[in-house]
């Protein structure tokens, strides 16, 4: 049994490129970011460049109102969020006597049964900050030296993701047309069918999942504010940011919240029974109505497999697995699906099956562009 010449290139190819991400994954994150941005930003660029607008002057444009805004947020925001830390740390103490007086609480022996030993929280929430805080300062130490690596890593950031977003933009239709060349013209057709579903799934789910997050973040820090939870803007904030991840938002934010409203308004239950609610709610209506609007059901990423990526390539690349968790994840279901549907149908699949695009449909289709 022999392998074809164009299959042996290709899994060198991606041998390769695997082999090269573990080798400079330290110096990736610049690159992932610029090239996660311009994929993000082809929409918009093709928009005015339709207008009239020079392609590189629209991708210089839009990363300047970018950068604008980003700086402009960041001014606004931190105060406030700062702010919000050093409250919760200034409170910290109080949850925790609240705490050790429910659990020492006699008429309340369920709390001792359930743990099976005297709770001692103080004295343990109080060792477990001295050993974090301990923690952190051994890190700020021994990182000390890397000062300058961090300065550079910070300076690269800045400038390196706005060049590399900028000369993608600028170049994007060239470097599509000049890779659909590279591929044998007897798969030219198969490859811009996978290739077309893959933007179709990743694109999709990507943009409709920021919208999804920030809509989450607006809701649960407004709803939690109106309760009067401590903390409520960070909490909600955090719990719809996080979001991105299925279910991480709904389990992480519902049990600091808890956590809060208990120490703040025991014995009164109302308050927990609402925050239950308002992430129960937040999370039927990103289900339910959220997602099949925004989303659709032409994205096919199941969140057990979503998660799996995420956690996966995460631990192994760190922030830049992170970003490219996604795209990785829906191109192996993509293939793993055309390729059944190969195998099923046979070598006469019929193309109506799928996608047909032109050679130039790759420069120009792009999910929200068909859908405004």
């Amino acid at each position: 049994m022999t392998i074809a010449r164009p299959t042996v290139f290709w899994i060198t190819i991606a041998v390769i490129a695997l082999v090269t991400l573990v080798l400079l994954r330290e110096i990736l994150l610049p690159f992932a970011v610029g090239m996660t941005l311009a994929y993000l930003l082809v929409p918009a660029v093709d928009g005015l460049e339709r207008i009239g607008i020079n392609r590189g002057l629209a991708a210089l444009i839009l990363i300047l109102v970018l950068a604008v805004g980003f700086v402009g947020l960041v001014l606004v925001m931190l105060p406030a969020l700062i702010g919000e830390l050093r409250f919760f740390i200034d409170e910290f103490p109080r949850y925790v006597a609240r705490v050790q007086s429910l659990a020492a609480d006699t008429g309340r022996p369920w709390l001792h049964t359930i743990m099976g030993q005297e709770l001692r929280i103080e004295e343990t929430a109080t060792h477990t900050v001295a050993a974090m805080s301990s923690a952190w300062l051994d890190d700020l130490v021994r990182s000390a030296w890397s000062s300058g690596k961090a300065l550079f890593s910070l300076l690269s950031l800045l400038v390196v993701v706005p060049i590399v977003s900028i000369y993608l933009l600028a170049d994007w239709d060239r470097m599509i047309a000049t890779i659909d060349g590279w591929v044998p013209a007897k798969h030219r057709e198969d490859v811009r069918i996978v290739v077309l579903e893959i933007h179709d799934t990743v694109a999709g789910f990507v943009r409709g999942q920021i919208v999804i997050c920030l809509i989450l973040a607006v809701f649960y820090a407004g709803a939690l504010r109106l309760t009067g939870l401590n903390h409520a803007i960070l909490i909600g904030l955090t719990a719809g940011l996080i979001s991105f991840v299925p279910y991480l938002g709904l389990c992480v934010g519902f049990v600091v919240a808890a956590c809060v409203a208990i120490a703040q308004f025991w014995p009164d239950w109302t308050p927990l029974a609402v925050v239950a609610g308002i992430f129960l709610l937040g999370e039927t209506i990103a289900d339910y109505v959220l997602s099949p609007r925004i989303i659709g059901s032409r994205v096919k990423l199941n969140p057990v497999w979503l998660m799996f990526a995420l956690f996966a390539f995460g631990y192994l690349f760190g922030f830049v697995g992170l970003l490219i968790a996604i795209p990785l994840a829906a191109s192996l279901g993509v293939i793993l699906r055309f390729s059944m549907r190969k195998a099923l149908a046979g070598p006469d699949l019929d193309a109506a099956a799928a996608p047909s695009a032109p050679a130039s449909s790759l420069k120009v289709r792009w999910l929200l562009d068909e859908e405004g």
